[in-house]
């Protein structure tokens, strides 16, 4: 039909078929590139995540409404159960240098050696105690709550009343209480109670107090 218009007919109805042609061309490469963008290659799995929260929800729904009857009384709790010590009759002060002996070897990344089994060393010369330790039985407790400031630690000691543990003497006086550890005592030597730890340079300086409860008595 092209060959039957006239010359200037012919022009225009190329011109437009170009356009047109061009217009098309322009219409596929942008949904091919819109169909690349979006185009999955290779196999896929749909991956479902369980939400964290609600596992959790789920899981404390599924526990008994008192678990402390699982438990039994707190006087039968080991883990509440502190270290045993003497009753200090006076006061002493004395020092004790914490040295630390490595019990195996400790390697950098690439295999180096950088501390030997048995290497010994002053843990203050690197770090500080910025609190107190203030170790009491819990009969002397009343005397350790009017020392202590708010950013010492009060340790209880073990061997009293079972009812006087740390968990339960804390939630009456409203102050986190912790109990002695036996490596805590061991570590530091510790014989007798009321006693107060603090750092003095890199040593740490024990001051043994007589015992308020051994002073009422006229022990």
């Amino acid at each position: 039909m092209a060959a039957d218009l006239p010359p200037q007919g012919r022009r225009v109805v190329m011109l437009q078929a170009g356009t047109i042609a061009g217009l098309l061309l322009g219409a596929l490469v942008v949904a091919s590139t819109a169909r690349a963008e979006t185009a999955t290659i290779g196999r896929t799995w749909s991956i479902v995540e369980p939400d964290a929260m609600a596992e959790i929800e789920a899981r404390a729904a599924r526990q008994p409404a008192n678990m402390a009857a699982h438990f039994g009384p707190r006087s039968d709790w080991s883990a509440l159960r502190g270290a045993t010590l003497g009753t200090a009759r006076e006061n002493r002060v004395r020092t004790v240098v914490p040295f630390y002996t490595l019990d195996q070897e400790i390697r950098l990344p690439d295999g180096k050696l950088l501390y030997p089994r048995g290497f010994t060393f002053n843990p203050l010369s690197y770090v500080s105690l910025p609190q107190r330790l203030i170790i009491v039985h819990p009969r002397d407790l009343a005397w350790a709550l009017k020392t202590a400031a708010l950013t010492d630690w009060i340790l209880l000691t073990g061997g009293g009343d079972p009812k006087d543990d740390a968990l339960s003497l804390g939630e009456r006086h409203g102050r986190a209480l912790f109990i002695l550890e036996e490596r805590v005592k061991e570590r530091l030597g510790l014989t007798v109670a009321p006693v107060i730890v603090r750092q003095a340079g890199q040593r740490l300086e024990l001051a043994e107090i007589r015992s308020p409860s051994a002073q009422g008595s006229g022990q």
